[in-house]
């Protein structure tokens, strides 16, 4: 690893660790497309530069900062940022709000009971059915909620699109937490708000049957929208979001 010595004497007193990075940007900048690839220690770097191993060390804190460098406690310094981690759940609970799990499911949503429409078999048809008459026959909101789950997984599923299925199991992760289903059970006003929902899935599994994509579109479109508003509505009023329990921990009965 070599350093340009033309401003050797910038690395007397106070412009050490800004001849570090200036040194240090360049030296990278020079590596090109080599991600990844392992920078010397920062004794060595001070050797090599004719300066204090403080001024390395800050001058890497701010090449850190930039991203242009990942440092690895005991493995070493590298160049590039860190390789992105999974996401897990809990992460996507704590980072996500309700109006944007509403924004995701308004645009895979319709799109998948399209798919179903097209490719759902007689048996998952009949299915859609059996879960949307079980929703109408759900005794309270816990129940509500497990088969209102199981039919939207019902119709993402008939849409046989891998892909598809696996983005709409990491929406419902998030929904299903009990944060987002006692929102979702206060906007709709209890088991006594439930006609309308009961209501609108029918719709979409009818369309589904007649084989008709652009009407069941367009019903899981009316029923999502019915939703996002009535979230909306919750917001805007008293008993606003700040009284439900935060994402992650148990709704309170």
């Amino acid at each position: 690893m070599a350093f340009s010595d033309d401003e050797t004497i910038q690395a007397e007193g106070s412009a050490t660790s800004t001849y570090a990075l200036a040194q240090l940007r360049a030296y990278i900048d020079a590596q090109g497309d080599r991600q990844g690839s392992r920078l010397p220690t920062e004794r060595q770097l001070a050797e090599e530069m004719g300066v204090g191993r403080r001024a390395v060390r800050r001058a890497l804190e701010v090449l850190e900062n930039e991203g242009r460098i990942t440092r690895r406690q005991g493995a070493g310094t590298f160049i590039g940022s860190p390789p992105a981690q999974p996401v897990t759940r809990d992460a996507l609970i704590g980072a996500t709000d309700f109006f944007e799990i509403m924004e995701v499911r308004l645009r895979l949503e319709p799109q998948l009971a399209a798919l179903a429409a097209l490719r759902g078999k007689p048996a998952q048809i009949a299915r859609m059915y059996d879960l949307s008459d079980r929703i109408a026959q759900s005794q309270d909101a816990d129940e509500g909620e497990l088969w209102d789950g199981a039919l939207h997984r019902q119709i993402a599923e008939a849409a046989g699109n891998a892909l598809f299925l696996s983005l709409f199991d990491i929406v419902n992760q998030v929904r299903q937490d009990a944060a987002w289903q006692a929102v979702r059970e206060r906007a709709r006003g209890g088991l006594a708000g439930h006609a309308v929902p009961v209501a609108q899935h029918r719709a979409i599994v009818e369309a589904i049957a007649a084989r008709d994509p652009q009407g069941a579109a367009e019903q899981m479109r009316v029923h999502l929208f019915s939703i996002q508003e009535k979230l909306m509505r919750l917001g805007s009023t008293d008993a606003d979001l700040s009284a439900i329990p935060e994402p992650g921990q148990p709704a309170i009965a």
